[in-house]
């Protein structure tokens, strides 16, 4: 069980979860509520800066999956999320792989997650046009909890509690973005 935990700890890194009653709110990241979906296009980007426009669609998407992935790992399923609206490829493998471990441990999170994304490289004229999102993960308020017995479980020693992600958000044909990659550095603080 221990080395289970390990092992989801150091792919989930940044999920959050509480161990009171009630669940927190996902992290100031949440997606903004329109009738456009984030990621989506929102009419002709300005031509005079399509970087801005670009960071500004990666962080959207970013912060959406974010908030849909807070919710899957809380249920440990994607059953009822938006997640695959905001995540594919290499980052939904992932996320589902975690999911999976979690509901063969009987594990699910609870807490607080705190981060800041920022988007750091933009490269608007790129087929596909690609965002790098670098985020400091706080995991400080962020507990495992064992489903079976309603306890939490410690998260291993020696990992930081603040810890460096990137993910990659492209753009694909239909102009939507959607996070494609997500890498969660166990061993680097920030």
């Amino acid at each position: 069980m221990a080395l289970c935990t390990v092992a989801l700890v150091g792919a989930l890194t940044a999920c959050g979860g509480d161990d009171g009653a009630t669940d927190a709110k996902p992290p100031a990241a949440a997606p903004a509520t329109s009738a456009t979906p984030p990621g989506a296009p929102t009419g002709p980007a300005s031509p005079a800066d399509p970087a801005a426009a670009g960071r500004a669609a990666a962080l959207e998407v970013y912060s959406a999956m974010w908030a849909e992935r807070t919710k899957a790992y809380r249920q440990a399923s994607s059953e009822g999320t938006d997640l695959e609206r905001y995540a594919a490829l290499d980052a939904l493998r992932g996320f589902e792989r975690d999911l999976s471990r979690m509901k063969e441990n009987d594990t699910v999170f609870r807490g607080e997650l705190r981060h800041a994304p920022e988007v750091t490289v933009v490269r608007a004229d790129a087929r596909p046009p690609t965002a790098t999102v670098e985020d400091c993960v706080d995991l400080s308020r962020w507990r495992i909890l064992d489903t079976t017995t309603g306890w939490p479980i410690p998260l291993p020693s020696g990992q930081p509690l603040r810890q460096v992600a990137t993910a990659t958000v492209e753009r694909g044909d239909g102009g939507r973005w959607m996070v494609t990659e997500y890498t969660a550095d166990t061993t680097r603080t920030c």
